[in-house]
């Protein structure tokens, strides 16, 4: 089993930055990718970065060019630097870690971001 805990969220004007941190525990050896979902008021989980161990990043379309995803692997740790935020950004932003070899996905509870326009 894997536990994720998120922090980092919060209420920021449109055009700031926040950092999400995402803290693992239990069985971190098997995560393979971890990344960072988004879900608005209304809407569908949507992907917005992920990373494998291997440090191979992937990003929506809507993040590209304004969030960085970044993991340490010692500290068993995964990041999002948002930059230039909107408030199309406001969401419960969820922290995801995946064990392909055990076919598991784990969740964190997720943390709230605000972005006031």
């Amino acid at each position: 089993q894997v536990q994720l805990v998120e922090s980092g969220g919060g209420l920021v004007q449109a055009g700031g930055s926040l950092r999400l941190s995402c803290a693992a525990s239990g069985s971190t050896f098997s995560i393979n990718v971890m990344g960072w979902y988004r879900q608005a008021p209304g809407k569908q989980r949507e992907l917005v970065a992920k990373i494998t161990s291997g440090g191979a990043t992937n990003y929506a379309e809507s993040a590209k060019g304004r969030f960085t995803i970044s993991r340490d692997n010692a500290k068993n740790t995964l990041y999002l630097q948002m930059n230039s935020l909107k408030s199309e950004d406001t969401a419960v932003y969820y922290c995801n870690a995946e064990a392909l070899f055990l076919s598991a996905s784990y969740w964190g509870q997720g943390t709230q971001v605000t972005v006031s326009s």
